[in-house]
C-alpha cells in the first residue's frame, strides 16, 4: 500500500510537469499572446534578457519554477528508483539506493530553489 501512495505521487508529478511545461512552452513560443499578459513586458522575444529578468522578478514565476523543479526531480528520481528496483537488487541495496536518490534530489532541489530565488534579485 505504501508503494501505491508513492506511485500516485509519481503520476501527480507527471501531470503537474505536463501542465507547467506546457505553460513554459506557451510563454516561450507564443510571445504575442503572453506578452499581453505582462509576461514579456519589454516586448520582442521571450528570451530577450529584459524579459527573462522581468519574469525572474515575478513571485508567481518563482513559485512556478520551484514547483516545476520539485515535480521534475520527484518524477525523475522515483522513476529511476523503480527501474533500479526492477533489476532485482536486495533490500539493503534498495534502501541505499532510496537514501542516495532522496539525498541527491533534496540537494538539487535546494540548489535550484536558491538559484530561482537569487534570479529574482537580479
Amino acid at each position: 500500500m505504501r508503494e501505491t501512495k508513492y506511485w500516485i505521487w509519481h503520476l501527480a508529478a507527471g501531470v503537474l510537469i505536463l501542465f507547467l511545461l506546457g505553460l513554459h512552452m506557451a510563454i516561450m513560443h507564443l510571445d504575442s499572446l503572453f506578452g499581453a499578459w505582462g509576461l514579456n513586458p519589454s516586448g520582442g522575444e521571450a528570451i530577450a534578457w529584459n524579459n527573462v529578468v522581468a519574469r525572474s522578478r515575478m513571485a508567481a514565476m518563482i513559485v512556478v519554477y520551484i514547483a516545476l523543479l520539485g515535480a521534475a526531480l520527484y518524477h525523475g528520481f522515483y522513476g529511476l528508483r523503480t527501474i533500479v528496483f526492477e533489476l532485482g537488487i536486495g533490500p539493503a541495496l534498495q534502501k541505499a539506493v532510496t537514501v542516495g536518490l532522496w539525498t541527491a534530489g533534496l540537494c538539487l532541489f535546494v540548489l535550484g530553489a536558491i538559484a530561482a530565488i537569487a534570479a529574482g534579485r537580479l
